[in-house]
């Protein structure tokens, strides 16, 4: 396993940016940045041997700060939706940044762990990132300790390891937000591709994409993907809550969730015979499907329009901590939070 260093550019304080290329003998090929410690590029072979770089994203440090938004970002402490901005742990509330109509979305659209510089350590077939997040950063109480660790492994998997710990009670709830598109990053939409995700129930949401609290099941709904099917068969069906998201934009609630590692989803490209498969320890798996992606030129010239690419975040549920009924989020002195995700790849 080989893993080269190249510079990426810039911070606009002139801090140096770097980019870490991970590649396996298959050459199967990741490459991440210490800016937000960010996965940049994945190539993946297809049924012919032919590598395609599968993901969304820009081809310089300065594109990333410039132009914002969260390909292939690490996203925390906190992902998706937390409804009025703001939480309470043990009486105190807790104000975060009102970026999502009243909600907060992705802890900080400008200050969040996708737009920090990461402390990068390279190891046999691993980057680790590493950095410090000061108690009140953003709003969330707790000095904490982030890590987050990217493998390359020999059976064409990129496998995600996040650690982190605080000595406060905090929310914590981490993902990684890269847009998938397994006929390459500039191949036009994602309708395509076929989807199964191992849910029977989803959270509902109301008008401004924050859950009801209900759990719903699929059964003869638009969300119903326990069956492999086509993206794009339903996606666009008159449904309400396809309606508030403009297209898919939900959590599921995966079945037989334990807090092992198990196998939540898997995609299917038929034009490429690329297949990946999603495997998580987590309860929730939000499927959004590029649905408000604005047309912009992404790497290396590529046009990126809606639905460009597709995102599988593993995760708790949304808003979880103002939600009784959802799973605990608050971590601490006594509770570290870690979590695995693994992205497989085979055709």
């Amino acid at each position: 396993m080989a893993i080269t260093t190249k510079s990426f550019g810039k911070t606009p304080d002139g801090t140096e940016v770097s980019l870490y290329t991970i590649q396996n003998d298959n050459g199967f090929t990741a490459e991440v940045t210490d800016l937000g410690a960010i996965l940049v590029r994945l190539f993946v072979p297809d049924k012919a041997g032919q590598t395609a770089d599968v993901v969304l994203g820009y081809d310089s440090a300065e594109e990333y700060i410039k132009k914002g938004g969260f390909y292939g970002a690490t996203v925390g402490p906190s992902a998706n939706r937390i409804d009025n901005a703001s939480f309470i742990i043990d009486g105190v509330k807790y104000q975060l940044a009102v970026n999502d109509g009243t909600n907060n979305l992705h802890s900080d659209a400008h200050k969040g762990y996708h737009r920090r510089m990461w402390n990068a350590q390279l190891k046999d077939s691993s980057v680790v990132f590493t950095i410090e997040d000061a108690d009140g950063s953003m709003g969330f109480p707790g000095n904490k300790k982030v890590q987050v660790t990217y493998t390359v492994t020999d059976d064409n998997e990129l496998r995600i390891d996040y650690d982190v710990t605080s000595d406060r009670k905090t929310v914590i709830n981490m993902t990684n937000h890269s847009f998938f598109n397994l006929t390459g990053h500039g191949s036009g939409n994602i309708e395509a591709h076929k989807l199964y995700i191992h849910a029977s129930k989803y959270t509902p949401v109301f008008e401004r994409l924050i859950p009801t609290g209900e759990l719903a099941d699929v059964s003869g709904t638009p969300f119903d993907f326990r069956t492999m099917k086509t993206v794009g068969d339903d996606i666009d069906a008159d449904d309400v809550q396809l309606g508030y998201g403009q297209g898919y934009d939900h959590n599921y609630v995966l079945d037989d969730f334990d807090g092992t590692l198990k196998k939540a989803a898997s995609v299917e490209d038929p034009a490429s015979g690329r297949k990946m498969d999603v495997y998580t320890d987590q309860p929730g798996l939000q499927f959004y499907a590029g649905n408000c992606i604005a047309p912009e030129t992404g790497k290396g010239g590529a046009a990126y329009d809606k639905r460009s690419g597709l995102c599988l975040e593993t995760q708790c549920f949304p808003n979880s901590v103002n939600q009784p009924g959802f799973q605990d989020v608050i971590y601490g002195p006594d509770r570290p939070y870690r979590t695995t995700t693994v992205y497989r790849f085979y055709n």
